[in-house]
């Protein structure tokens, strides 16, 4: 890389430090709104243990793609899935237009392979994109379960979120068991 390509890089990374400012609807065990950038990094680690349970995939594009599935949000946050509904605008639409806005800096070739790992995630396209599809749904319901929520949290939401890409994988589908148990106790206990 030559200097104005390294220029690029630290420009892009100084524009996505914006992810840590963006709060999602789940709150941390000490009862703090999480950060996507909080996510990405949980979401990140989760697959990191899953590594050999998972044989046959490129790893290192599983984790690549959880770096970036919701690096797009930098610019104009997160919807949070209980709120998205039919008539609003097209979130991945919106998520894939500031994601190629942040990236405008980066060279050519990590530009291209950023946008297209993304909408790999997005449509779903692979076998590893459906499993960093799937640990993102099962993340977000661990959050929910693990964090200190508002009394009016809507646990009941979680037993249906993401059902179809939890589904897919038999290693998704044993965790989605496990984690429905706790929303299902966190649920009665609310």
């Amino acid at each position: 890389m030559d200097n104005t390509e390294l220029q690029g890089c630290i420009a892009f990374l100084q524009e996505a430090e914006r992810l840590k400012n963006v709060l999602r609807t789940a709150h941390t065990s000490e009862g703090r709104r999480e950060s996507t950038a909080e996510h990405s990094w949980r979401l990140a680690l989760f697959a990191m243990l899953l590594e050999d349970e998972l044989p046959g995939l490129d790893f290192a594009r599983i984790l690549k793609m959880c770096v970036i599935h919701d690096l797009g949000e930098a610019i104009h946050g997160d919807i949070p899935a209980i709120a998205q509904t039919p008539g609003m605008p097209d979130k991945s639409a919106r998520e894939r237009e500031d994601l190629r806005t942040l990236a405008t800096p980066l060279p050519a070739r990590l530009r291209e392979q950023i946008m297209g790992l993304w909408e790999e995630y997005d449509q779903a396209a692979s076998p590893e994109a459906r499993i960093v599809k799937g640990l993102d749904k099962l993340e977000t319901m661990i959050q929910h379960n693990q964090g200190m929520n508002p009394a009016d949290f809507d646990y009941a939401f979680n037993l249906g979120y993401g059902t179809q890409h939890t589904a897919r994988h038999p290693l998704l589908a044993a965790m989605r068991e496990m984690v429905d148990a706790t929303t299902r106790a966190r649920a009665a206990g609310a």
